[in-house]
């Protein structure tokens, strides 16, 4: 069964004040076919875990390690990583202009597989895939979230880890700026990548709304770039009720929760 494991991850990050850092001893081991969700408050390090995993330059790994099957993923460069079976699902998804939706996930799949799609099968596979989550197939000849809504973007990124098929996937706040329906489209389309490919998912967010369509097997909540507290899923109930306060007032006393 393959594996993603972090090991007291520590990352810096620097800033006009100077080194600052971010990540304070990240311990972390998620098995093909787990479902992890990530919650905590603005600034506890979550989005950071999703780029250093994915290798943002930004982000400088002081010490610790990432290793996916044994292999050490700090030491491989941003395709890499995605070839060994690693995908990131951005919190805010970027323009490419002059590149169509078309385009860009053949070349992606090509990419990472090694050897082009059967042009048949690979409309066929992106047709259907569009279908499910609702996009219109003009979306397929226009550039890379140009002008797209934010749903649209959410949409156009489950529509490729729905066809690239990852080992492991991490949604940095996949839910973020998604209305009701939107948001439900979206889950369905991760857990039927889930369903297809076993897929190891790292779920980051600060509401359990998004739990109701894509439920964990553990639950980590980070504060201060470290994981305080670890549970099932309802570990999430609670922190709908009491909130972080309590997290974030023994991080302020320099303890344990």
């Amino acid at each position: 069964m393959s594996v993603l494991e972090i090991r007291d991850l520590y990352v810096t990050v620097e800033t006009d004040a100077g080194t600052t850092p971010i990540l304070n001893g990240v311990t972390l081991t998620i098995r093909k076919g787990e479902t992890h969700a990530i919650m905590g408050p603005n600034g506890s390090g979550k989005s950071t875990l999703a780029y250093t995993i994915a290798g943002h330059p930004k982000y400088n790994v002081v010490s610790g390690s990432i290793t996916l099957d044994g292999e050490d993923v700090l030491e491989m460069e941003v395709d890499e990583r995605a070839r060994a079976g690693l995908f990131l699902a951005m919190q805010y998804p970027v323009e490419i202009p002059g590149v169509t939706v078309t385009n860009f996930l053949r070349t992606a799949k090509t990419a990472i597989d090694g050897e082009a799609p059967s042009i048949r099968t690979w409309t066929k596979d992106v047709k259907s895939a569009m279908q499910d989550l609702r996009m219109e197939p003009r979306f397929a000849q226009r550039n890379v979230n140009e002008g797209f809504s934010g749903g649209e973007k959410k949409r156009h990124e489950i529509l490729q880890l729905e066809l690239l098929k990852p080992q492991f996937a991490v949604l940095d706040e996949t839910d973020s700026g998604l209305d009701v329906d939107a948001l439900r489209i979206v889950s369905e389309g991760v857990n039927r990548a889930k369903e297809q490919t076993d897929l190891g998912l790292l779920l980051i967010t600060h509401y359990t709304r998004i739990l109701r369509y894509i439920h964990p097997d553990f639950v980590h909540v980070m504060v201060a770039g470290r994981i305080v507290e670890e549970g099932g899923p309802e570990l999430a109930d609670r922190l709908e009720d009491e909130g972080y306060d309590r997290f974030l007032a023994d991080a302020a006393a320099g303890v344990d929760a």
